[in-house]
């Protein structure tokens, strides 16, 4: 989708005048709404930026910042949903148009080659809200330029490669669709289209407000379809909502990203609105070992709804020596099954469950430890024995 460029032109016509003044205004440090067109302000000491961006209407939109995300508080107007939709408000990491993240940013400010070893690194995770209403996407907009820039103030010219979570209503991603693939534990239609740079959709077959991936996992699919090409460069990765009518009460609860092989984190919150009503409970299983690579797992109940729970699972390693991988397995007692899984790759037959390591968190040193998620239908279990190897 087309992205403003105004912020862009006024920080370089302040670089040019010598001024900082104005500039600063276009990024506010201390606003917790933000109603402004393309007002923006960073979160986390810098780690990653929140715009409104409402680019496609002039109705008001107004969302409400938070340290780890936003929500959506006032969404008005409507577009068409056979053409463009009224905004892209978002939480990103990384340089658009002129605004960059400040900490830890290995993407400012010329991007990063997909042909760079760290790319292979870069995982990300996000966690969303959805109303009731709504005509919208829930999606990631990840941005590649073909050639190294020299700034990160213009309109990436390579792909806009969008991972879409959840949509509703009658609107559909730009293109046509290619095909399917199977990437990060989830089956997705692939939409290609080109509005002046490639744009290539990953649909989710089965919408969820939670995920956790490597962004190579999606960058190599686009690449084996010809589409794009290890020697372009990844400038940003966001996430938020395009939304067509309405859109109050969409939030990104948290966002992350992380490099160096590090595990990204999330608070996911499920489509509902639980209330936790069970204290944690935790069961821990292989006992420990030394001197060999060993693992236990824990699990904790975090909160539990009418016809549902969250529950943490964190897995560590008992011995000395570093493992590669480890999985989980268990068996639910009373017909619970998982509902949204993240930072691990499930499969399930029946009552039984394996998690698998994801990717980026299977290896973990002597003692490290690292953890995954999920939401589950039906009632919250009292205890879960739990079952972990590792090799």
């Amino acid at each position: 989708m087309p992205r403003p460029r105004i912020v862009a032109l006024i920080a370089l016509l302040c670089s040019l005048l010598g001024l900082s003044g104005v500039a600063g205004a276009q990024v506010a440090t201390a606003a917790p709404v933000l109603c402004d067109q393309y007002a923006s302000t960073s979160i986390q000491g810098g780690r990653y930026v929140v715009g409104n961006n409402r680019w496609g209407t002039s109705a008001t939109q107004c969302i409400d910042v938070s340290g780890t995300g936003f929500t959506i508080t006032q969404a008005d107007g409507s577009t068409a949903t056979n053409g463009a939709p009224k905004s892209y408000p978002t939480v990103y990491y990384g340089c658009h148009y002129g605004i960059c993240s400040t900490s830890d940013n290995i993407l400012s400010p010329n991007g990063l080659q997909a042909s760079d070893p760290q790319f292979a690194s870069v995982a990300t995770s996000v966690s969303m809200t959805y109303p009731g209403s709504g005509t919208y996407d829930a999606a990631y907009d990840i941005w590649f330029n073909k050639s190294r820039p020299s700034t990160t103030t213009g309109q990436n010219d390579g792909a806009e490669l969008m991972v879409w979570l959840n949509h509703t209503g009658a609107i559909q991603p730009i293109g046509s669709k290619i095909g399917t693939a199977s990437i990060a534990g989830a089956t997705w239609d692939v939409w290609s289209g080109n509005t002046g740079w490639n744009v290539i959709s990953y649909v989710r077959q089965q919408t969820t407000s939670s995920a956790s991936f490597l962004v190579n996992d999606f960058w190599k699919d686009v690449v084996s379809r010809g589409l794009g090409s290890t020697s372009w460069y990844l400038t940003s990765i966001q996430a938020g909502f395009e939304p067509w009518v309405g859109g109050t009460g969409l939030a990104v609860n948290s966002f992350s990203v992380t490099t160096g092989g590090t595990q990204p984190t999330q608070s996911p919150s499920p489509t509902q609105s639980p209330t936790p009503t069970t204290s944690p409970t935790s069961t821990p299983t292989t006992p420990p070992a030394t001197g060999s690579a060993g693992c236990t797992a824990t699990a904790a109940v975090t909160g539990s709804w009418g016809g549902g729970f969250q529950a943490t699972v964190t897995v560590k390693n008992t011995g000395s020596a570093a493992l590669s991988r480890w999985s989980v397995r268990w068996a639910f007692p009373g017909g619970q099954t998982v509902n949204n899984l993240w930072n691990g790759v499930a499969s399930s037959s029946g009552a039984n469950v394996t998690v698998a390591n994801a990717p980026y968190n299977g290896q973990l040193g002597g003692g490290g430890s690292t953890s995954f998620g999920f939401v589950g239908n039906g009632s919250a279990p009292g205890s879960l024995a739990l079952t972990c190897t590792a090799s």
